[in-house]
């Protein structure tokens, strides 16, 4: 999510004060309520506005860093309004939910030069280690939340924070340099931390049904993801989380089970995880899934290594069709999987 800096303002206000505006990202149809998934009308997407904030403000003096100011901020659902962004960085024009209570600082008797750092979420994070210990910028750099509890996985899409390397101008894009005396406006506008993992699959029509022998037929009656990210993820570096090996375990999202008729010869599902690589493994999130056809018994194990841009700000939109043109008892789908920043 980006933040834009308005700048100092050539008035003196008073008190001089810093005020900071919470602000999402969000696509032109969407809402705080369930959406439409575009191109698939069997599907809803689901997302809530932040209840917590947690605000770092670091303040820089030569090479040495310090916590000016950090809180965790309570905010209410009705305070949301929808705005359009118009302040400095790419995103201008585009729809926004800004927080309609500024976040004031007094500047009175402070020459205040740094970075602002912000997380968001929709249910109470934990973290490792705890807000109150980080003293520099380093240690807020690596800060850590907890993605193993079932709430908070069930949650990942609404998470927002302010990833470090977004720079404008050569500049961390949250840094600010304000005269003392004088008043700064920022609008924070952050982004996920979590990929929407986006998933299609097609069985090949003359497949469906085989009269002579029926055995040959094909139905996709289980698909899984599993042994998604379930550990301590970084606040703002959320396309640096790193692995020694993939996970044997942690949480699994079931796309497709033996009931579900409607889904057996195509569809369209999504989740959101925690994107990572794995230790000396190259630039790639390897997404582990579970298939299978005609209530077979027997699992196929795929594991999806998704190109990702590890060097980017910003989590990526990754996508996987799946082609079925005979029972997987009997050879691998083709798949075809792409990802998008």
């Amino acid at each position: 999510m980006l933040l834009a800096l308005v700048g100092c303002q050539n008035e003196v206000l008073e008190p001089a004060r810093m005020q900071l505006s919470l602000c999402l990202p969000i696509q032109e149809n969407s809402t705080p309520r369930p959406n439409r998934v575009m191109g698939d009308p069997g599907t809803t997407e689901h997302f809530e506005l932040p209840k917590y904030a947690y605000i770092f403000v670091m303040k820089q003096v030569g090479n040495e860093w310090s916590v000016w100011k950090c809180e965790e901020r309570v905010l209410a659902e009705e305070d949301w309004v929808r705005t359009r962004y118009y302040g400095q960085n790419d995103t201008r024009g585009d729809s926004i939910f800004q927080y309609n209570k500024r976040i004031l600082y007094s500047l009175v008797g402070e020459k205040i030069k740094g970075q602002i750092f912000a997380i968001c979420s929709n249910k109470k994070l934990t973290f490792s280690p705890s807000m109150q210990s980080i003293s520099n910028l380093e240690g807020l750099l690596n800060w850590k939340f907890n993605t193993a509890p079932d709430s908070i996985q069930d949650n990942l899409q609404n998470i927002y924070s302010t990833p470090y390397n977004y720079n404008r101008n050569g500049s961390y894009y949250c840094s600010f340099d304000c005269l003392a005396g004088n008043s700064y406006t920022i609008d924070m506008l952050m982004y996920h931390v979590a990929s929407k993992v986006d998933i299609t699959w097609h069985v090949d029509e003359t497949k469906r049904i085989n009269r002579e022998d029926p055995s040959q037929a094909v139905r996709l009656t289980r698909m899984d993801a599993c042994n998604l990210f379930s550990d301590f993820a970084y606040c703002f570096k959320p396309m640096e989380n790193e692995l020694a090996s993939k996970p044997t375990s942690g949480r699994t999202v079931s796309i497709i089970t033996s009931n579900d008729e409607g889904l057996w010869w195509e569809g369209r599902a999504y989740f959101y995880t925690i994107p990572y690589t794995v230790t000396n493994a190259g630039n790639y999130f390897p997404l582990q899934m579970i298939m299978q056809t005609n209530d077979s018994g027997d699992d196929y194990k795929p594991t999806l290594n998704l190109s990702i841009d590890t060097s980017s700000p910003f989590v990526p939109w990754l996508r996987a069709n799946f082609m079925l043109s005979k029972p997987l008892a009997e050879g691998e789908p083709e798949a075809q999987y792409v990802s998008e920043n």
